[in-house]
C-alpha cells in the first residue's frame, strides 16, 4: 500500500525539519515500534532509542532526491526498527529467531546499512578530531563550524594576516585528513 497525501506532506515536513512533522509522526507510530520491541524482549526506553534512530534513518533518506517512499509510513518505520532491534538483540547475544508482531515488512537494509555506515565515519571523523590536538582543532571548528572568516579566525589565534590563517588551516586539514584515513584503513579491514 502506498503512502496517501498526508503521508507524503509529513515525510516532507521531516525533511524540512518542521517540528510539528516530527511530533505527529511521533505519535502515530512510537507506540506500533514500542509494543514491537517490549514484546520482543526489551524496554521502553529500548524502544525510544530504536525509534529515533529509525528516525533519522528517515530524514537521512528524506532529504535525499532519489527516495520514493514506496509504501505506507508505518510499514517503513516499523521495518526499520524491527531491523535494528533484530540487529541489536543479535549483538547483545538475546536474538529470538521469530519476532512476534510482525507485520507486513519491506526490505530496509541499504537504508540502515547506509546510516551505520555515516555513524562510523561520524565516529572515525570525531576521534581524528580528538586526535589531531590544538591549535589545529580550534581553527578547524572556528572556520568550519562557528563559520568564522579568515580575518576573525587570524586576530584571534594571533596570525599575522588572513594568509597565514588559511596556509596553518590547510595544513590542519592534511593532518586531520591524514589522522582520518588512518582510522578509515583500521575500521574498515
Amino acid at each position: 500500500m502506498k503512502p496517501d497525501q498526508q503521508e507524503l506532506s509529513l515525510l516532507e515536513g521531516l525533511a524540512k525539519n518542521d517540528r510539528e512533522a516530527v511530533e505527529v509522526i511521533y505519535g502515530r507510530h512510537f507506540p506500533m515500534v514500542q509494543s514491537l520491541i517490549i514484546n520482543n524482549n526489551g524496554s521502553s526506553e529500548d524502544a525510544r532509542d530504536i525509534f529515533q534512530e529509525a528516525m533519522i534513518v528517515l530524514y537521512e533518506r528524506s532529504r535525499t532526491p532519489e527516495f520514493e517512499l514506496q509504501c505506507q509510513l508505518k510499514t517503513y518505520l516499523y521495518s526499520v526498527c524491527r531491523r535494528l532491534w533484530l540487529k541489536r538483540l543479535a549483538q547483545a547475544q538475546r536474538y529470538i529467531p521469530q519476532v512476534n508482531g510482525l507485520e507486513e515488512t519491506i526490505p530496509v537494509e541499504e537504508d540502515v546499512e547506509l546510516h551505520e555506515q555515516k555513524n562510523l565515519e561520524f565516529q572515525m571523523m570525531e576521534k581524528a578530531l580528538l586526535g589531531l590536538g590544538e591549535p589545529c582543532k580550534s581553527l578547524l571548528e572556528a572556520f568550519y563550524i562557528q563559520r568564522r572568516n579568515m580575518s576573525e579566525i587570524a586576530s584571534s589565534f594571533g596570525y599575522t594576516n588572513p594568509d597565514n590563517a588559511k596556509n596553518q588551516k590547510y595544513k590542519c586539514l592534511l593532518r586531520l585528513r591524514k589522522l582520518f584515513f588512518s582510522e578509515y584503513k583500521i575500521n574498515t579491514v
